[in-house]
């Protein structure tokens, strides 16, 4: 097969491929998680080094090609992989480097979640990862990064110490607090707006051999009394602690399931576990020990597996009213029953993430109680419209109850969902930042900071 002279070109100038439609992997290198992506870009550049990058991002714009920037692929609309566009793939840059007398891991921008879990196991450390293993750690990271460790060391973007970055002009710059210390306040939670990571620099920090998960099922009729009593427990649960909640149906039956996962000294373990007990009565107990990579992949392929589609609505609630509790229990429906219906989970918020201070980071929801996410999962075609609605009507019944969204979990919301996640102030200062770092909006397939001198490209 033959490539044009200019894509020649570009292929004589990297130490990665290019791939066309015409070659051999490119179909599988334009797949991505949510199978209801399905474009087709004209180039996509899988990159070897961040030489790579710089070549492809400068091509990309003498050709007037949408960059999309590729990792673990876990955007719910497919931002990676642009119609006609071209796709910087990171994904053949997956190394992680761990320094455990330093406790430091350097991790380059196509690795994912599991590759840095699993290089610092034997050491006994970790950082603050999502709770899916094959999640980029770019993606994550960007958006503020939320994981079983988060009560106890803060989000993943709180972990970063530094930052190399491949800006929109093509320039490599490392950011940190006392290198570009803006671009690297922005970096912690303001998205792929400002360039694209070529290696991040993490904190790790110690994690036990085992951890506990603890589950508790309820029916329908009740849940609500359990609930109340699980959100009195997750206000004062010990940072080792980090209670969760799901609904969803369980063999065709809507079940509520309530508990909390432990990662660290059991100290304190014992007396929340009896507490939970004494909320309800449940319909089953499991009380399940595992380890922290155990934990990390327990949703891998289950709930979180590859080639599903997918569609989910997300927000942040600051607390947890009775009537809130009731519209997460009935999932836009008048009893919470019917087919097809999304699944959803609350997962608490608080202890170490609380502690930074609001202005220190982009990240801007540090008062946040819980994290709702109600997600859909299907296979037909034939169900998309169905399945879609259903989760935007569970979005509508939890909006009144909402103080903010999380970046990672927006899908469609525009330029109002990014509102909602950064606030007016905070938003002002994110797009004075893209004026500087990327004024032309170069990096505008994601959930869009505008430039403060100019509308967001459509």
């Amino acid at each position: 097969m033959s490539l044009s002279p200019t894509v020649t070109k570009l292929q004589d100038q990297l130490d990665g491929m290019v791939l066309t439609p015409e070659t051999p992997g490119y179909d599988r290198a334009r797949t991505v998680w949510n199978a209801m992506v399905d474009r087709r870009p004209r180039l996509i550049v899988r990159c070897a080094n961040p030489a790579d990058v710089e070549t492809a991002i400068r091509y990309a714009r003498e050709h007037d090609l949408e960059l999309g920037i590729r990792c673990g692929g876990h955007s719910i609309v497919g931002h990676a992989i642009p119609e006609g566009g071209l796709v910087v793939d990171l994904t053949p840059m997956n190394e992680v480097t761990v320094d455990p007398a330093r406790r430091r891991a350097w991790v380059e921008g196509g690795a994912l979640l599991g590759a840095l879990d699993r290089a610092g196991e034997p050491h006994g450390l970790a950082t603050t990862a999502g709770n899916v293993s094959h999640t980029g750690v770019g993606g994550l990271t960007l958006g503020g990064g939320m994981g079983w460790l988060a009560r106890q060391h803060g989000l993943t973007c709180d972990n970063v110490i530094s930052f190399e970055v491949i800006t929109a002009d093509g320039r490599i710059v490392r950011a940190s607090e006392t290198e570009h210390p803006d671009l690297y306040w922005g970096l912690r939670g303001g998205g792929g707006n400002f360039g694209v990571v070529t290696t991040f620099e993490f904190q790790l920090h110690p994690v036990p051999d085992q951890t506990v998960q603890v589950l508790l099922t309820f029916p329908l009729d009740r849940a609500v009394d359990a609930f109340r009593g699980w959100r009195e427990l997750a206000l004062t649960a010990p940072r080792q602690a980090t209670p969760t909640a799901w609904v969803g149906d369980v063999d065709g039956v809507p079940q509520v399931v309530l508990g909390f996962v432990w990662v660290g000294a059991l100290t304190g373990y014992d007396e929340l576990l009896a507490d939970l007990r004494s909320i309800g009565r449940p319909l089953a107990e499991q009380v399940q020990r595992k380890s922290y990579l155990e934990l990390q992949q327990q949703d891998d392929y289950d709930l979180e597996a590859p080639s599903q589609r997918r569609y989910w609505k997300g927000q942040y609630c600051t607390e947890l009213s009775d009537e809130a509790i009731e519209a997460f229990i009935r999932r836009g429906t008048a009893d919470g029953t019917g087919a097809g219906l999304p699944y959803a989970s609350f997962q608490v918020y608080g202890g170490a993430i609380a502690d930074v201070p609001d202005e220190a980071t982009a990240f801007s929801q540090r008062d946040a109680f819980v994290e709702f996410v109600g997600a859909a999962r299907w296979t037909d075609p034939a169900e998309d419209e169905d399945r879609i609605a259903a989760a935007r009507r569970y979005g509508a019944a939890m909006a009144p109850f909402a103080s903010g969204a999380y970046v990672n979990a927006l899908t469609d919301e525009g330029a109002g969902g990014v509102r909602q996640a950064y606030g007016a102030a905070k938003l002002a200062k994110l797009q004075a930042l893209k004026a500087t770092w990327d004024p032309d909006n170069v990096f505008h397939l994601n959930h869009n900071i505008a430039p403060a001198a100019g509308p967001a490209v459509p």
